[in-house]
């Protein structure tokens, strides 16, 4: 089950986070949706549920992180009927200049990296400013990943400019399940900041 490019949005919301994956229309932009995300809420161990739309009637896919509140937990990507897909997660000592992912597949493991060494360290001044630091960041960030074996592309977020969180997902690697693609999109949102 592979998609080369979707698009995430973040929808704006009081008590929890929700997404919404969408596949890429006629004219190149956002097309039909294709799942929505809401993250648990109050969850010792961090869980992201995938529903077909926002009934949230039928569970798609999701990811749940092995450990509690854990800064490098390893998060396991599921199908709908709890098969393992893949699995992710945050380099916590590589993180703490330049943000740093794994991401393993059936086949395959990859590395993730903020694409911009200025912005990665940017963006780590700015939440350090007093009173700064807890406004929005204004900086756009990006992440590629990279086959850990030939050094190829598999994946990459590219955050838009937009009021709500906004990324253009490329999956140019046939191996990697949309689900595990989109779980580690909706990751770098939610989880980024831990």
């Amino acid at each position: 089950m592979h998609l080369p490019t979707f698009f995430v949005r973040q929808r704006i919301t009081m008590m929890v986070n929700r997404y919404e994956i969408r596949g890429v229309g006629q004219d190149g932009g956002e097309g039909d949706l294709i799942a929505f995300a809401q993250q648990k809420r109050m969850k010792l161990r961090e869980e992201i549920i995938f529903y077909t739309d926002e009934t949230r009637t039928r569970q798609v896919f999701s990811f749940k992180a092995r450990q509690r509140l854990d800064v490098h937990a390893e998060h396991d990507v599921y199908d709908e009927h709890g098969q393992q897909l893949g699995v992710f997660s945050k380099e916590f000592g590589k993180s703490l200049l330049r943000s740093t992912w794994q991401l393993h597949g059936p086949g395959y493991s990859a590395t993730g990296r903020e694409r911009s060494k200025f912005i990665a360290v940017l963006r780590r001044i700015w939440t350090m400013i007093p009173y700064l630091g807890d406004v929005w960041v204004p900086f756009l960030f990006h992440f590629d990943f990279t086959d850990n074996e030939t050094g190829q592309p598999v994946m990459t977020s590219q955050k838009g400019v937009a009021i709500r969180d906004k990324y253009t997902i490329t999956v140019p690697d046939p191996r990697v399940d949309f689900r595990l693609a989109a779980s580690m999109a909706v990751a770098l949102d939610a989880l980024q900041s831990r």
